[in-house]
């Protein structure tokens, strides 16, 4: 498969109040469900982004560290795409625990040609779950140098500009996309 797949791990976690990735559901690591995730599909490098270089990292896996000064995953994504080999990257967030392979494997079915794919639900933009094809690293790079940090400015920038293709999803798939921002979150399912 000609993509690559980055973790997005840079998250503050200030709501959680401690690091989002060490943090157990369903007896396993967020890092550990999300990485063997990116995994199955086999995609040509993984990385890891975040503003430091996690414990948790694999061998294997490359880390990527947030472009400076950090904006979020709007850094981690710019770092990313400067770094990959391939003609796509897979975003995935670490705190996406219901995401499943299947999902993703649609995704990558939906990419053409210099063209990615962002997931739409109730007319917002899932950028943390999304495919980009490398050609946009300018773009994140020229926002990064910007004042408009969020990434839902972006995506729609770069749908507008056909860069990015929006895939609305269906009621049952909404779930996928539930992440964790503090420990209510986690349990509460």
């Amino acid at each position: 498969m000609n993509i690559s797949a980055v973790l997005l791990a840079g998250g503050e976690s200030r709501r959680m109040g401690q690091d989002k990735a060490t943090l157990l559901f369903r007896g396993k690591p967020l890092w550990q469900i999300q990485l063997e995730l990116l995994r199955k599909l086999e995609p040509a490098e993984i990385h890891v982004s975040g503003r430091t270089d996690p414990a948790w990292r694999p061998d294997d896996v490359q880390f990527v560290a947030d472009d400076a000064p950090s904006r979020g995953p709007l850094s981690g994504l710019a770092a990313s795409l400067a770094r990959v080999h391939s003609a796509h990257l897979l975003a995935l967030a670490i705190d996406m625990p219901f995401m499943t392979e299947n999902f993703l494997r649609y995704l990558c079915d939906q990419i053409e040609p210099r063209v990615g794919v962002v997931p739409k639900i109730d007319n917002r933009a899932e950028p943390l779950a999304a495919i980009y094809p490398r050609e946009v690293d300018i773009d994140f790079h020229h926002a990064l140098a910007g004042a408009d940090f969020s990434l839902q400015t972006l995506v729609r920038r770069l749908v507008d500009t056909g860069k990015l293709r929006e895939l609305s999803l269906r009621e049952q798939e909404k779930r996928l996309f539930l992440n964790m921002n503090q420990l209510s979150d986690l349990q509460s399912v």
